[in-house]
């Protein structure tokens, strides 16, 4: 199906369904039902945990009578695809140079003219750079409420920690917590997916904070997979060795580099090798840094993505600016331990959970020295609390019960 242009209503019929004379989809939302708009940019083809998040909440509205979805991202081209209480609108953007795994929103009048057929009761915004300011006057007749899901944690984006930084690097890191506030002020709530992130931003003096965790799906991501490890290396031309994985974006803030320049010393004490898979503008640097090391790319297939996370003795998570951990969580949920570095959304799921170890951020021998240990003990306790954290407190259900409930209590708040 196709969907309103920023020049008018789509110019040829659906092959399916039908449309208002303006060019949309019509609306089928029982009275007294909940619809939440949900829109950023992050949502690329090889990308990870927002999309993640926003494909499992539309999981869960299905299931609920008086639960609805409308995800507005961009995409290669302009599309609707409608399914009962979900409904996705693809505007057609284009790739972010420096990062293109991403694409541009840059519909104005196509992102108002969605918001006021839907006629969502609550919108959610999902990226920080101009998205916020499109949906503000996109929604100025309709006045539904705004939520920020703060799922970007640029201030430390722009100076990582434990990285050395430019001094101008450094000063707009701290200038960039002015704009934070200036996005959260247009919000009825911030919503953080980890403690330790929550508590920074209120020290920045952003009001009205929800602590929000993200989830797992726990019957996907499960330690019964690791019975077919041998096939899974077979698969991936794997050597039979300790292995140690890192899954995600292969970009500056994950501080991927540490774990390469660690892993010499790691695989010198534990014969560990180390898999990196994913996708991201950072990856030649890394392949040409990393002789030996095994590169998978990025897994669309989830089922492939929780069979190498089983086969996994050990996951890794270096990057120190992690507003959650998704695949972190997706690890310990299949039973295997997490070292992380120690800050960030992983570093709070290795500390609650007790599944791992921690190594400060940017010290390569600490790496290697945390990595070793782990990898040298009896990992079978870590791997029973891991799924027993992740299978009380991150099932997805729960994770979104938790949601939409802060989502009504706002509603609730504003009358």
């Amino acid at each position: 199906m196709t969907v309103p242009t920023e020049s008018g209503p789509a110019a040829e019929p659906p092959s399916a369904g039908r449309l208002t004379p303006d060019g949309f989809p019509p609306i089928r939302r029982s009275p007294g039902s909940l619809a939440v708009l949900d829109i950023t940019k992050y949502f690329g083809d090889s990308t990870g945990g927002i999309r993640t998040y926003l494909i499992e909440k539309g999981r869960y509205v299905a299931r609920r009578p008086g639960l609805h979805q409308v995800l507005v991202v961009p995409g290669p081209r302009a599309q609707v695809v409608d399914d009962g209480p979900v409904r996705q609108y693809r505007l057609r953007g284009p790739r972010i140079p420096f990062d293109p795994t991403y694409r541009l929103l840059l519909a104005p009048r196509s992102i108002r003219r969605i918001v006021e057929h839907e006629r969502p009761d609550l919108i959610e915004l999902g990226s920080p750079w101009l998205v916020p300011w499109l949906v503000r006057h996109a929604n100025r007749r309709l006045g539904a409420p705004l939520v920020w899901f703060y799922h970007t944690h640029f201030p430390g984006i722009i100076a990582p920690p434990g990285l050395a930084a430019a001094s101008w690097r450094r000063h707009l890191a701290n200038s960039s917590w002015s704009y934070v506030r200036r996005v959260a002020g247009i919000a009825r709530a911030v919503l953080v997916a980890s403690d330790s992130l929550a508590r920074m931003l209120e020290g920045q003096g952003v009001a009205n904070v929800r602590r929000v965790a993200l989830g797992v799906d726990l019957d996907l991501f499960r330690p019964e997979r690791a019975a077919d490890r041998d096939s899974v290396r077979d698969r991936h031309s794997l050597p039979p060795a300790p292995l140690a994985v890192y899954l995600g974006r292969f970009t500056e803030e994950k501080q991927i580099e540490v774990l390469v320049e660690s892993w010499p010393e790691v695989r010198r004490r534990t014969g560990a090798a180390l898999v990196l898979t994913g996708a991201g503008p950072r990856e030649a640097l890394l392949r040409a840094r990393g002789p030996g090391i095994h590169f998978i790319p990025f897994l669309r297939d989830r089922s492939a993505v929780a069979d190498l996370l089983a086969a996994a003795d050990l996951y890794l998570a270096p990057g120190p600016v992690e507003t959650f951990g998704l695949s972190a969580v997706e690890a310990l949920a299949s039973g295997t331990p997490v070292v992380s570095v120690d800050g960030g959304g992983a570093a709070d799921l290795v500390r609650a959970s007790g599944a791992g170890a921690l190594y400060p951020a940017g010290d390569v021998a600490g790496c290697a020295e945390v990595v070793a240990r782990v990898l040298s003990a009896d990992r079978a306790p870590l791997g029973r609390k891991a799924r027993a954290f992740a299978e009380l407190h991150h099932a997805w259900p729960r994770v979104f019960d938790h949601l939409f409930d802060e989502y009504r209590a706002v509603l609730e708040a504003r009358r």
